[in-house]
């Protein structure tokens, strides 16, 4: 069955972002009033507030502690904010909700657990609300709209042994199409229709969730119930892409794609759309479009029944993160008719559905996704438990599963050959490849995925021409430059003439703007409740940073002896007390410098205190303890959890206990510093409510150092560090332990923005459809990119205000492959002479350089 071409009925899907702000408000008025003008009744469905279900869910857990009341003021001012924003009034339908959740709560930490039914009740607020808030501004737009209780409209289906669990928190609707609900809303008098995604009913008339996600799958079940004639999924991106373009810039729009491809896309952990969303649409031949609320006028990607090419080839590269997986063996299976059977029958029995399966002669091993099973540790005991009763079970994880997808896959390996070859350094766990020929998966160590993505995507899709499929990229569409502060404009743009005459007069340099580090410097010291701010000088040693710092008041994070020497070289007169010592496996000789020459130690590892403990007695140190998970935009700078060389981990607090006791030492700090590049203010918040409550195994403990790791936005789409939310943050840990002095160590967030590096274009080169720009240095200056995967945004200084026609990897002199400052950039025709910046390199830049290949570093100079 198909939707009839003459069906009236159009279902808008908007998703959280969309319907968050004024703005994005106005476009959605717009978008209903065009579909209106078209002769369409349509009928609008809305996820909950971006954000929102995060918090419900924080409001579940806090319940149970009782300290559930900061969390639904936080819910209950951001509806009322938006509302007022809006101009609309509807405070007295909000209160309602709000009073469910109040006594939701209260009854939570009363019983003292949360039942899956009451958690479907409480997070279908989230939609309920929200709808209130979108139904009442159409309505002040001229809009005749009706709100409609999603739950009398979408019913669950039961499923054979389906968890309860599942049931209410993952459950699927019938979705044929309905005659009662068509002739029910053609009836109303209502032109314009609103109710919620993600939310539906049992029979017994119990709230039940569609999923994480099931928002889309709510907007598909309704187009396929009043039989429409399209569905539109609204959300943040202008459709669907050949990878996540937040984190793979060079990302294609995908304009045209197939049911069975956008399924696999969406499969394959494209968040634009949810993947249960496909079949509805496909069933019954209704076609679906992706749009951006916020570019309303673009075109989005179109999926029908006849979309795509049909030729072999790659679309996209996709990444689903959080996948489990689960690894049997046994010497019974060879041979062995009925293991697999019964092997299976204990993950039916516990409910759990199986991705990826791959075999040999005596091991099985499945992969688990989150996003299809509502698994907790206990349910996971329970599967492994039964299963252990076959075979020996291994449990692998966190792991990514990186897919490549399009049609004809396997017609294409032999055009693989260079992208296989990334697979070289990778573990690799499980390798499958679809029934259906639409993709190749491989399943990796997570903490890999992103960093292979985007080098696939480099190798096999970026420079593919353009066609009815293949469009432009995110960069194109949005025209992307360079990343511009909150604060305005960089520096740089404002002295291009002179750094282009640095780069003449030199070649390479690095270039350094005083006033954009002291205004970074600034905003952490404007921070009430910080105590005091350390420099993390590793990040820039340069000596009129360290000058500039120390007398703005900001003290210093070594960890090493030289660079403590650094400092009291550069600033003479300075206090040892302002110097922190961090070190990490050094050689006793800095532990005994740094005791004597005074300043603040921190220890962190047990064996310093074991082996060297009569160096300790009767000394002050500081511990820097691991709290177990580490962050950042790379596994090399996650300075936390079981695969980090750094601090104590909290298993052996117990044994530090003891060592400190027996070497007669007093800690008088807890340090904690979980990775760089973190913009989630809640790392600090985790980790400064978490060091207070050690601190109070410690009697002698005055300070908790909260570590650094402040992200600065490399990369299109990302914003700043919320530093009014940080400063909520070190409010809360002050009120949570008023006696204890609160530090900071920042580094790349006072230098990175300060610092570029310029270069000269020394030769351009073409090689097939790759074009490469060459520049006067490389890897031996500026590392980042080789080791981290590091995004730094390139500009031609010498053709500013030209638009981007070209796209370039920009390589140095280096004789390494890795030698690559950037890859596909979009520039202007660049030619031999033309100077290159590379922005935010004022951290970690010059300090990691070398002189590789006997070619010197880039200069450094302060202007």
């Amino acid at each position: 069955m198909t939707n009839l071409p003459d069906s009236h009925w159009v279902v808008l899907k908007f998703g959280g972002t969309s319907v968050s702000s004024v703005s994005n408000w106005k476009n959605v008025a717009g978008v209903v009033r065009a579909r209106l003008a078209e002769g369409l009744r349509p009928v609008v469905v809305h996820s909950a507030l971006s954000g929102i279900t995060d918090r419900l869910e924080q409001l579940l857990a806090k319940a149970l502690t009782g300290e559930w009341e900061p969390v639904m003021d936080q819910i209950e001012r951001r509806h009322l904010d938006l509302a007022r924003d809006l101009g609309i009034h509807v405070e007295s339908e909000l209160e309602r909700h709000f009073l469910d959740l109040r006594r939701s709560a209260e009854g939570i930490h009363l019983i003292g657990e949360v039942s899956d039914r009451l958690r479907a009740r409480v997070m279908a607020n989230g939609e309920l609300m929200a709808t209130r808030i979108g139904a009442a501004f159409l309505a002040t737009e001229g809009l005749d709209v009706q709100w409609l209780d999603a739950r009398t409209l979408l019913h669950a289906e039961e499923r054979p042994n389906a968890t309860e669990r599942s049931s209410y928190l993952s459950a699927t609707c019938n979705f044929e199409p309905d005659a009662a609900m068509q002739q029910r809303l053609a009836a109303a008098r209502a032109a314009v229709f609103i109710t919620q995604g993600f939310i539906a009913s049992d029979t017994d008339g119990n709230t039940v969730l569609l999923g994480r996600g099931g928002s889309d799958t709510s907007g598909s079940y309704f187009a396929a119930k009043l039989a429409a004639r399209r569905l539109e999924i609204w959300t943040d991106v202008p459709g669907m892409f050949t990878a996540n373009p937040r984190s793979v810039p060079n990302a294609r729009l995908l304009k045209s794609l197939d049911y069975d491809e956008a399924q696999e896309i969406a499969s394959s952990g494209a968040k634009v759309l949810h993947p249960r969303c496909i079949l509805p649409a496909k069933q019954y031949g209704i076609p679906l479009s992706v749009h951006a609320t916020q570019l309303p006028e673009l075109d989005g990607t179109v999926v029908t029944a006849t979309g795509g090419d049909g030729g072999a080839r790659v679309k996209a590269v996709g990444i689903k993160k959080g996948i489990t997986l689960v690894s049997m063996e046994t010497l019974g299976m060879w041979h062995q008719v009925g293991f697999l059977g019964d092997a299976f029958s204990v993950f039916k029995d516990h409910g759990v559905s199986v991705d990826l399966v791959s075999t040999s002669e005596t091991s099985v091993t499945v992969s688990l996704d989150p996003a299809a099973n509502s698994l907790d540790g206990r349910a996971l005991e329970a599967l492994v438990a039964d299963l252990s009763k076959l075979c020996r079970v291994e449990i692998i994880g966190p792991c990514a599963a990186v897919s490549l997808v399009g049609r004809s896959i396997r017609a294409t390996l032999h055009r693989l050959g260079d992208a296989l070859e990334l697979f070289e350094e990778q573990r690799i766990y499980l390798v499958t490849q679809a029934a259906n020929d639409l993709n190749i998966t491989f399943v990796v160590d997570e903490e890999q995925g992103d960093r292979l993505v985007r080098r696939l995507h480099d190798v096999i899709v970026w420079n593919a021409p353009a066609d009815h499929v293949l469009g432009p990229t995110w960069e194109q569409i949005h025209g992307v430059g360079p990343v511009v502060p909150a604060g305005g404009p960089p520096w740089w743009q404002d002295r291009r003439a002179e750094l282009v005459r640095i780069a003449r007069e030199h070649g390479s340099a690095y270039v350094y703007d005083r006033a954009s580090v002291e205004l970074a410097a600034r905003q952490l010291l404007a921070i009430r409740g910080v105590d005091r701010v350390f420099y993390a000088m590793k990040a820039n040693p340069h000596p009129e940073l360290l000058r500039a710092f120390a007398a703005l008041g900001l003290d210093f994070e070594c960890v090493s002896q030289g660079e403590c020497e650094r400092v009291l070289e550069a600033v003479p007169d300075i206090h040892p007390a302002r110097i922190l010592f961090t070190p990490n496996f050094a050689p006793r000789s800095e532990y005994e410098w740094a005791l004597e020459r005074g300043v603040h130690l921190t220890l962190d590892n047990l064996y310093t205190l074991k082996q060297w403990g009569e160096l300790f007695r009767g000394r002050d140190v500081l511990v820097r303890l691991d709290t177990g998970f580490g962050r950042g935009h790379h596994d090399h700078v996650r300075t936390a959890g079981v695969h980090s060389k750094f601090g104590v981990p909290l298993f052996e607090l117990d044994e530090l206990d003891k060592a400190v006791a027996a070497s007669g030492c007093r800690v008088v700090g807890l340090h904690a510093h979980t990775g760089s590049g973190v913009f989630d203010v809640r790392n600090w918040q985790e980790v400064g409510l978490m060091l207070g409550k050690l601190a109070q195994r410690f009697p002698h403990v005055r300070s908790i150092d909260l570590g650094g790791g402040l992200g600065v936005p490399e990369k299109p789409g990302q914003v700043p560090v919320d530093l009014a939310a940080l400063q909520g943050v070190i409010d809360e840990i002050r009120g949570r332990s008023p006696g204890l002095a609160l530090w900071l160590e920042p580094g790349r967030f006072l230098v990175a923005q300060g610092g570029v590096l310029v270069a000269q274009v020394t030769q351009i080169k073409g090689k097939g459809a790759v074009k490469y720009a060459g520049v006067t240095t490389g890897m031996n200056s500026l590392i980042r990119p080789a080791l981290y995967g590091a995004h730094h945004d390139i500009v031609n200084l010498s053709r500013w205000g030209e638009p981007g026609t070209e796209v370039y990897n920009v390589v140095g002199p280096i004789c390494e492959s890795a030698d690559v400052l950037g890859y596909e950039r979009l520039l202007p025709v660049t030619v031999e002479g033309d100077t290159l910046l590379v922005a935010n390199a004022g951290a970690y830049g010059h300090a990691m350089s070398s002189s590789y290949n006997l070619r010197e570093p880039a200069r450094e100079l302060f202007i």
